[in-house]
């Protein structure tokens, strides 16, 4: 394995994608990429800044107007060779998210698929944008409704899932015929580089899109935001600096869609198959190591049946294999950072001196990595952190309601929007629960509900718009009205 490594980070692009080429940064600066498993570096990178985003949103322009020109069913094509180019790469693309990320390698490969299905579903979608054409209701003209590609876009994506949300994004943009710009996160650059690789072996046109990884993200951006000729920008990651975004586009109006954070509840009534529930709370919590804006985040359970949820959740949790994620058997890798660790930990220690109980994990093992025990904690009080903030860790923190209608208060309680999980047998209160809950997605009596073919988003301050699904493709689609004699 560690020649494997060794020939796959040495084959891993490490300049910046502009113009369909790769380059150095101006200054010849690079950063660190590390290993969350070591804390040890794994590559340097090239390091994006001001004059790096100029050039990109350069070529960008120039690139639109053809791009845009460019059939449908051509663009369709490119993406397509591109999907395909990506399961090609399998291997590569698995072992270097779990490389610069840690997920186990399982779950990398399970993101391959994943994000590949996002290139081969907007190749489908790109032949089917419409538009209408009908008579105006006076009688004294006709109605022509156009879409046409909103224009140069950037887009920031996260570090937890390198290449699904860059995918996500990349994917409807190129099929509406907009030009892109990319920056990665910092801590995740590599399997951007290596997607920048992929369209260029699919014949992707010089300028259409752009990987700038940095380490300082205002510099980079700042710039970008005040330029006329950049009309959109996606982003997904914290609702704080979505915030931000979303005041530095004002200043332009420029087109925004948001995945911001959450904090889904998992609601678990009395008349749940308990092990089913336990079932999808393992999935809705522990997927990528917790690491996920869909986590469940506060596991509200009917009092009647919480003392045998918690017993059975808490020796699954407590089953569970810590290590690096490339080593055979690992289920839950370390986290992105030490300082990510530290955040887990610091809402570990505040609920426990609030009353939480903690029945398994509840500290970070000694020796290299950022790594964090599988952790329980019953009992969470209402006025604990983590019932209020996003943990993205490992952590379950149980609480108990009594009644269908406190349950539904308690899921409401917060500002975030975005997931939620119900298990019930009852075919009508999962309904009219899910129907009540605020929340853009949920997850009835399962405990995964991404699905390329549905609209991804939330509600509230978890974000503006929908990805993915036949909706995905729409925000970067502008409309044009056409009025005719």
């Amino acid at each position: 394995m560690h020649d494997e490594i060794a020939g796959l980070l040495a084959s891993v692009p490490t300049n910046l994608w502009i113009g369909g080429k790769q380059m150095p940064a101006a200054t010849g600066h690079t950063f660190p990429v590390y290993n969350p498993a070591t804390g040890e570096v794994l590559v340097e990178v090239a390091d994006a800044g001001a004059i790096e985003g100029a050039r990109a949103l350069e070529a960008a322009t120039e690139a639109q107007a053809s791009w845009a020109a460019m059939p449908a069913r051509d663009r369709a094509e490119i993406l397509r060779r591109a999907w395909g180019l990506v399961a090609a790469r399998r291997d590569d693309f698995a072992l270097l998210m779990t490389l610069e990320m840690g997920k186990p390698l399982v779950e990398a490969y399970g993101e391959v698929t994943y994000g590949g299905e996002f290139l081969r579903w907007f190749s489908e979608e790109a032949v089917r944008i419409n538009g209408r054409y009908t008579q105006s209701p006076s009688g004294n003209g006709r109605i022509l409704v156009t879409k046409q590609p909103v224009g140069p876009t950037l887009a920031i994506t996260p570090w937890n899932f390198p290449l699904a949300m860059g995918t996500r994004k990349i994917a409807p943009a190129l099929a509406a015929g907009c030009t892109m710009i990319v920056k990665p996160a910092a801590e995740t650059p590599l399997t951007m580089l290596l997607l920048g690789q992929v369209f260029a072996d699919a014949g992707l046109p010089s300028g259409v899109l752009s990987i700038l990884p940095t380490s300082d993200a205002p510099a980079l951006t700042d710039p970008l935001f005040a330029d006329h000729r950049l009309r959109k920008v996606t982003f997904t990651g914290s609702t704080g600096v979505g915030k931000k975004l979303l005041a530095q586009s004002a200043t332009r109006v420029l087109r925004t869609s948001m995945e911001l954070g959450g904090n889904a509840p998992f609601v678990v009534f009395a008349d749940a198959d308990l092990d089913a529930a336990v079932d999808g709370a393992m999935a809705a919590k522990m997927r990528n190591t917790g690491e996920a804006c869909t986590a469940a985040n506060r596991m509200h359970v009917d009092n009647s049946v919480r003392s045998e949820f918690t017993a059975k959740l808490t020796a699954r949790m407590a089953a569970l294999q810590i290590g690096a994620g490339h080593i055979t058997g690992t289920q839950v890798g370390p986290l992105i950072t030490e300082k990510q660790r530290s955040s887990v930990d610091e809402l570990v220690r505040d609920a426990v001196t609030k009353g939480a109980v903690v029945t398994t994990g509840g500290s970070a093992p000694a020796g290299a990595g950022y790594f964090y025990e599988p952790t329980v904690l019953a009992d969470v009080p209402a006025d604990a952190r983590i019932l209020r903030e996003e943990v993205f860790g490992p952590v379950a923190a149980i609480t108990g309601f009594d009644g269908e209608a406190e349950g539904i208060a308690a899921a409401n309680d917060t500002e975030f929007g975005l997931a939620a999980y119900i298990y019930t047998q009852d075919l009508n209160r999962a309904l009219r629960v899910a129907e009540a809950l605020e929340s853009g997605m949920v997850g009835v009596n399962r405990g995964i509900i991404s699905d390329v073919a549905a609209p991804f988003g939330g509600v509230k301050e978890s974000g503006i718009g929908r990805e993915s699904g036949s909706e995905g493709i729409e925000e970067y689609l502008e409309i044009k009205y056409i009025a005719l004699p």
